[in-house]
């Protein structure tokens, strides 16, 4: 079943941006090296929307800023409720796979590197995460997008059904 969260209009959004990881590429060339610089970037409004983007440039400057323009082409809506996720989800995407779980009032975001700046950026104060597998920054981001995007919220579930949200939490 494909979900479809994405964001529709960026106009009225005010978005945070967070750098994730800059990697520093050298090419070879008959004159000397070259250098160029990548930028992975996370945008989000705090709110349950976020994005990722990926930047590249012969400055850091401008690699972080292409970075954010990439990621506010690609936003998605994460249901956020009291802080945390509405269920626990398992993501995966190259060599890294990620897990997600809801946590109780007062948790905080127990999360490493990379997924750590993807769920602050989306406004989850209280969350269990585990990495496992590749610690690649990109994979990191890219796997943990792909288990937010894949949260559904209980007035969802319950529209599918075709029941009540009551009805949803009874079983």
């Amino acid at each position: 079943m494909a979900i479809n969260n994405k964001v529709k209009s960026t106009n009225d959004l005010v978005l945070k941006d967070r750098l994730v990881a800059i990697n520093r590429v050298t090419k070879v060339t008959k004159g000397g090296r070259t250098f160029s610089f990548a930028a992975i970037v996370i945008v989000g409004n705090e709110e349950g929307i976020v994005g990722w983007g990926l930047g590249k440039a012969g400055e850091v400057t401008a690699a972080i800023a292409k970075g954010v323009e990439a990621a506010k082409k690609n936003l998605i809506k994460v249901p956020v409720y009291k802080g945390t996720i509405p269920h626990e989800q398992v993501a995966k995407f190259g060599g890294a796979q990620v897990y997600i779980k809801p946590a109780s009032h007062g948790t905080g975001v127990k999360a490493g590197g990379a997924m750590r700046a993807v769920l602050e950026s989306v406004g989850i104060t209280d969350v269990l995460a585990k990495s496992k597998g590749s610690s690649n920054p990109h994979n990191l981001v890219k796997a943990t997008i792909a288990a937010l995007s894949e949260l559904r919220d209980p007035a969802m579930v319950a529209q599918n059904r075709g029941i009540s949200v009551e009805k949803v939490f009874k079983g």
